[in-house]
């Protein structure tokens, strides 16, 4: 990634390993971005919080540099998207604070292991996400819609699912819902927001996590002056080890 010869979704990538969520933004939001992650721990579950101009996460991953070990990023300016660079240290300044929060992608392992499919993995594609009617706590200037993450599984497996992932809070633990998407306020299951769709089969029930993009909504609606944040499922991985995520809380 650091190279930029890995630009990929990061699914699947480095069984066993932890993965993260990526905002950046100036000095000045990061109390109200702090408040709103404590209100909607959910979604946004933070691991580690960089001091102001630091670009290492000295706790996930000692020696990384955020400015350019993600396969891609996105950076916004008054919410609207600018660009999908493969490195931002062009755009970095002295005063950022970085925010890297828990990804679901780092219980999808535990689902493999128990003998559960994981769709976009075996389809080779992005994990479908979707923004919701359901609104998040406001903080600050921050306000805005829940996305979440979804993944099909047969009825007979959904609870095996939600026991499974529940274990990892720090990474949005249990499904936020199962079933019905318009309950959500999702039109159309085929066309996710952010990501790809996933073949859903005959018997198999769309299950729901809070998805750790829900700040990428949240700035489209906010419109704060300068967010950067990792491309949808182009995620941080970390030196965290998924098990040690177990029962942590979010």
């Amino acid at each position: 990634m650091r190279g930029g010869e890995y630009t990929r979704p990061t699914a699947g990538l480095a069984f066993g390993y932890a993965q993260a969520n990526l905002v950046i933004l100036k000095l000045e939001l990061a109390f109200d971005f702090l408040l709103f992650c404590q209100r909607n721990a959910i979604a946004c579950p933070v691991l580690e919080v960089l001091e102001p101009g630091c670009f290492e996460a000295k706790f996930l991953a000692p020696g990384s540099d955020i400015r350019t070990d993600l396969p891609r990023y996105r950076v916004f300016h008054q919410g609207v998207l600018q660009a999908e660079p493969l490195s931002i240290v062009d755009y970095w300044q002295s005063d950022f604070v970085s925010f890297l929060l828990g990804c679901s992608f780092s219980f999808e392992g535990a689902l493999l292991e128990q003998g559960l499919e994981v769709r976009h993995i075996s389809e080779g594609r992005n994990v479908p996400m979707y923004v919701t009617n359901v609104p998040c706590r406001s903080a600050g200037v921050f306000s805005g819609p829940l996305v979440v993450s979804m993944r099909p599984f047969a009825a007979r497996d959904v609870a095996k699912a939600v026991q499974i992932t529940g274990r990892y809070k720090a990474v949005h633990g249990a499904p936020i819902h199962i079933g019905d998407p318009a309950a959500l306020g999702i039109r159309d299951i085929s066309a996710p927001d952010m990501g790809d769709a996933v073949t859903i089969r005959p018997g198999e029930l769309p299950v729901f996590w809070a998805c750790g993009c829900t700040p990428q909504a949240v700035v489209m609606q906010s419109k704060p002056d300068l967010v950067i944040t990792h491309a949808p499922g182009h995620m941080f991985v970390t030196d965290l080890r998924d098990r040690d995520l177990e029962m942590i809380g979010g």
